[in-house]
């Protein structure tokens, strides 16, 4: 995987060069989308590469629900942010999702 694409060592050469997986799109190119023509034009074009490459794809920064929803209609990366749920400490998810999931079962009963 590589994290913070788009920035700092994310070489493109790396994409031909290394066993990749994934690639973290830097939450720089994601703030100002889809307002900002250019960082959507170069969000859009690392989701089309991404997906000519074969690899999957996480889009880091998400905060507003626009966001979300450009993403989800062009190309439907993985998306992690404050919109979805602030940073925790371990146990306190653990517990979040263990209640998630017994709504989850209570709701098909």
């Amino acid at each position: 995987s590589i994290d913070d694409f788009g920035t700092g060592y994310s070489n493109l050469a790396y994409l031909r060069k290394m066993p990749l997986y994934e690639l973290k799109i830097d939450k720089g190119f994601i703030r100002d989308m889809p307002d900002d023509s250019n960082g959507t034009a170069l969000v859009q074009s690392i989701l089309a590469m991404a997906g000519q490459l074969g690899l999957r794809v996480v889009a880091e920064g998400i905060e507003t629900s626009e966001q979300a929803r450009f993403l989800a209609e062009h190309g439907q990366p993985f998306m992690q942010g404050y919109l979805f749920c602030r940073p925790m400490p371990l146990a306190d998810l653990i517990e979040r999702l263990a209640s998630a999931e017994a709504e989850a079962d209570a709701a098909v009963v």
